[in-house]
Parts: structure tokens; C-alpha cells; sequence
């Protein structure tokens, strides 16, 4: 992500700091780091750097469109509002956040994620040994 943020010098309006705590906002990303690597692969055709360029200007609208609805910020954070349906219980995310460092929050948010996937493949291990 900081590759991207330094070349294309994005603006926190496209990518916040806290883009990992948004599930929409990881999810985009990923979507078009994945169609990144297939265009700048070395069996990629010699034209497919060009369609990542147009998908990477239609993701940035999509993007911009996520940080206004998610309402996260340069200098502060709050989880993505959510609209609860008639019938349903609303759930309690908390409120906004003060950033104070954005790498190390970023780490743990990540060993947070390797932990779930880990304990949820080891209980789908034992699932399958009985």
C-alpha cells in the first residue's frame, strides 16, 4: 500500500490510514492488487499494463466513494456505519478514534487476522480428524 500512496501520491480521501480496519476498503484494494499482479506478469499480454491503469482510475472513484460513506480520516477513524434494517438489532462499533501510528496499528490488526485464520484452520483440522 505504501507503493501505491508514494507513486501515485494518493490523497487520504482515496487511501486513509486506517484503509486495513475497512473491510470494504481492503477488499477493493485487494481486488486490484490481484488484478495488478496478473497485468504486470511476465505472460501478461504486452497491452495489459494499460487495462490495470483504467481499472486502477475506476477503483480510485470507487475508493473515494468508500472513504465518504466509511468516514474515515487523515487523522481520525471510525468504524463504517451500518444501517440496521426494520426488525433487526443494531450493533454497537464504537466511536471515532484518534491515529497515533498507523504501522503499528496496521501490525496488529494483521497478527489479529493470522490468528483467527490459524485458530479457525486448526479447529477445521480437528473437525476433519474427529
Amino acid at each position: 500500500m505504501i507503493w501505491l500512496n508514494v507513486t501515485y501520491g494518493l490523497p487520504p480521501s482515496i487511501v486513509p490510514p486506517y484503509w486495513h480496519r475497512h473491510d470494504e476498503l481492503v477488499w477493493e484494494l485487494s481486488a486490484l492488487h490481484t488484478h495488478w499482479l496478473s497485468c504486470f506478469h511476465e505472460s501478461a499480454s504486452p497491452s495489459a499494463p494499460i487495462a490495470w491503469m483504467r481499472a486502477f482510475a475506476d477503483a480510485g472513484h470507487r475508493l473515494r466513494d468508500w472513504v465518504s460513506t466509511c468516514g474515515t480520516r487523515l487523522d481520525r477513524d471510525r468504524p463504517t456505519r451500518q444501517t440496521v434494517w426494520p426488525g433487526e438489532n443494531g450493533v454497537e462499533l464504537g466511536g471515532e478514534i484518534s491515529i497515533a501510528d498507523r504501522k503499528q496499528d496496521f501490525e496488529e490488526v494483521v497478527r489479529a487476522v493470522v490468528f483467527r485464520r490459524r485458530a479457525a484452520e486448526a479447529m477445521a483440522n480437528q473437525a476433519l480428524l474427529g
